[in-house]
């Protein structure tokens, strides 16, 4: 690997580890972003849908502009964006403010996490082995940071801005920075950019055929249906449920990111060795297996037990879900991926919400095995993440197509 190489993927893992920790202060804060502005708890969901909405514009802008403008430059611009916009939220006093600074947030979040998942996905194409989970492990590293911080500022009283500033003065200039070594495509970086790279050259390389795209779609929805049950149901259920102290029914989520740290720690090592597919049906199983558990649990400690399975199950899903689609489509990865992202935002949109009302209308064990049964589906697509050996001479290898479908798919 050449130090270009080494550079860039650095500077991507750092982006990773700062959006990780970015997200944390924002979504941990809600509480004491409503107090700020008075914002009533019947206007609040509104709110909160309008990021992920605001998001899933974001990205599918961001499937335009990369057949203009490359990945890298565009990751360059969301994350100081992104940044500003936390400040933006904790400086403002007007419900009209909170309201401009979600809004910057949300659609820089989605150019954001459509192009970070491109470069990631490039790099790992060049690299010529699995490195995506090892971003994303970051990412999760960023949140448990972004999370204690957030914590602190809650325990000594400071306000939002006071709790903001420092992060965003540490991580704006380091980001920005850099973002000077990011890589486009397959060994080139900022200007230097080889011409065989992922951008706009690439995003025109042959068209996404939907049908094709969509078992991923569907997997990278369950997963985060899961992912949002766990953030906001999890410290509800065991309290509520299990009936834990109110101070530990803070820890699942605590546990959950921790055990999604750890998973995506070695999932690399264990994608290079056993195959994409075994990772993914592995985690599948593991992450049903864990929500089993949390519906059936008799006491707190077995809950915590099916919230940890639950971080090591569900962890490998959305990294290797934005791998494999930049398999199926070697030509159009970076749209690919930033169609798929959108899902992303559709699942974040639909767990809550479907778990409350469940809960609300039957039992929250009862809500818990949807998401169950959900993650169990991911199994009757897991072949969709096999790659196939190369038989088109130019050293990138292809999923079987056959498993998600025939039809034309412009390849």
């Amino acid at each position: 690997m050449t130090d270009v190489l080494r550079r860039g993927r650095a500077s991507l893992a750092f982006s990773f580890f700062a959006q990780g920790a970015t997200f944390a202060l924002l979504v941990t804060r809600i509480p004491a972003i409503q107090d700020r502005y008075g914002v009533s708890d019947a206007l609040l969901p509104a709110f909160l849908a309008a990021v992920p909405i605001l998001a899933g514009v974001g990205s599918v802008t961001t499937e335009h502009l990369v057949k203009r403008i490359r990945p890298s430059r565009l990751l360059r611009w969301s994350q100081p964006v992104v940044l500003l916009a936390l400040l933006g939220v904790g400086a403002g006093d007007r419900l009209v403010e909170m309201a401009v600074a979600l809004g910057a947030f949300g659609l820089a979040v989605g150019a954001l996490d459509a192009s970070m998942n491109m470069l990631g996905v490039s790099l790992q194409r060049t690299y010529g082995r699995s490195i995506m989970l090892g971003f994303h492990a970051t990412y999760s590293l960023g949140g448990i940071v972004g999370a204690s911080l957030a914590w602190a500022g809650a325990h000594w009283h400071l306000s939002l801005f006071t709790s903001y500033l420092p992060v965003v003065l540490v991580l704006l200039p380091a980001a920005f920075l850099g973002s000077r070594w990011y890589v486009d495509g397959e060994g080139g970086s900022g200007p230097e950019k080889a011409e065989s790279g992922s951008g706009p050259e690439k995003a025109e390389g042959g068209p996404v055929v939907f049908k094709l795209l969509l078992p991923l779609c569907l997997v990278m929805t369950f997963a985060y249906i899961g992912d949002s049950t766990v953030s906001n149901w999890s410290a509800k259920y065991l309290q509520d449920v299990l009936g834990s102290s109110e101070q530990l029914a803070t820890v699942p989520y605590n546990v959950y990111m921790v055990m999604t740290l750890v998973g995506r720690a070695v999932g690399d090592v264990g994608v290079r060795r056993f195959g994409a597919v075994a990772v993914v049906r592995l985690g599948a199983v593991v992450a049903a297996l864990g929500f089993g558990v949390v519906a059936a649990a008799p006491g707190a400690w077995v809950g915590m037990l099916g919230f940890t399975l639950l971080g090591l199950g569900l962890c490998v899903l959305v990294p290797q879900t934005f791998a494999a689609a930049g398999r199926l489509f070697p030509g159009a990865s970076d749209t690919a991926i930033a169609r798929l992202n959108i899902f992303n935002y559709v699942g974040f949109l639909i767990g809550s919400p479907l778990v409350g009302a469940l809960g609300d209308a039957w039992n929250y064990r009862g809500a818990m095995l949807v998401p169950m049964v959900l993650v169990l589906v991911t199994l009757g697509y897991a072949r969709s993440f096999a790659p196939e050996p190369d038989r088109y001479g130019d050293g990138h290898e292809r999923p079987r197509t056959a498993d998600v479908g025939r039809g034309s798919n412009g390849l």
